[in-house]
């Protein structure tokens, strides 16, 4: 059977979202963060990297979520959450699918990496680490999330979902930036259409499935 090594609090939650879209029977081994939010190391038993979210399926192991979306959506979709192809809508599902890892998370990251830094800092450097993370904040990571931000308003602006005017296994893979930014990057300051995907995709009854079986999932709510 299809299993899905689920990391808590992690991008595999989308993993559990779509097998809940697409009705896949699988099943789920569980690996809690440790201490310091990294995995344990018994998750590098199933991938090199150690890294979530991991499938293995048929006697194959398959790491990062753009390529998991991909083979599921081959295997198991039968032409569902996934626009027809030689279609626009297939171009833009193709560019969302990578763009959620490839841009979207950077400027993310890196805001989550400069505001835990003065926290994490022995406390005779804190005042200067706290310094330093403002101003990359303020000069590069805060412009660049916001330029982020307000590209997808106008993408939604365009259509209801972001390949175009059907959900697909794309907006699966854009939930984890835009959750993300609602919780730490203001996206609820001026992006009602953003705000409002994020409604539309908690509101399904499989985001709601994936959630009981994944258990607590904090980035975004």
């Amino acid at each position: 059977m299809l299993t899905v090594h689920h990391l808590n609090n992690s991008r595999s939650q989308r993993v559990l979202w779509l097998l809940e879209e697409l009705g896949v029977p699988y099943e789920i081994v569980r690996y809690q963060r440790q201490p310091d939010m990294r995995a344990p190391k018994e998750l590098r038993a199933i991938h090199p990297l150690g890294k979530s979210p991991v499938i293995t399926d048929n006697g194959n192991t398959i790491a990062e979520s753009g390529a998991i979306i991909e083979y599921l959506i081959a295997t198991y979709g039968n032409g569902r959450l996934v626009p027809p192809p030689n279609t626009p809508e297939r171009l833009r599902f193709t560019y969302w699918l990578h763009y959620a890892e490839g841009s979207a998370m950077q400027p993310l990251l890196l805001k989550l990496l400069f505001t835990l830094m003065p926290k994490r800092a022995p406390a005779l450097l804190r005042p200067l680490v706290r310094k330093v993370s403002n101003q990359a904040l303020t000069a590069l990571v805060n412009p660049q999330l916001k330029q982020h931000m307000d590209y997808w308003e106008g993408e939604l602006g365009k259509t209801e979902w972001f390949a175009g005017n059907e959900f697909t296994a794309a907006d699966i893979q854009m939930s984890f930036p835009l959750e993300a930014a609602q919780a730490r990057g203001g996206l609820e300051l001026g992006h009602p259409k953003a705000m409002a995907f994020l409604e539309r995709i908690h509101a399904r009854p499989a985001y709601s499935r994936a959630l009981e079986k994944g258990g607590p999932y904090q980035v975004g709510r």
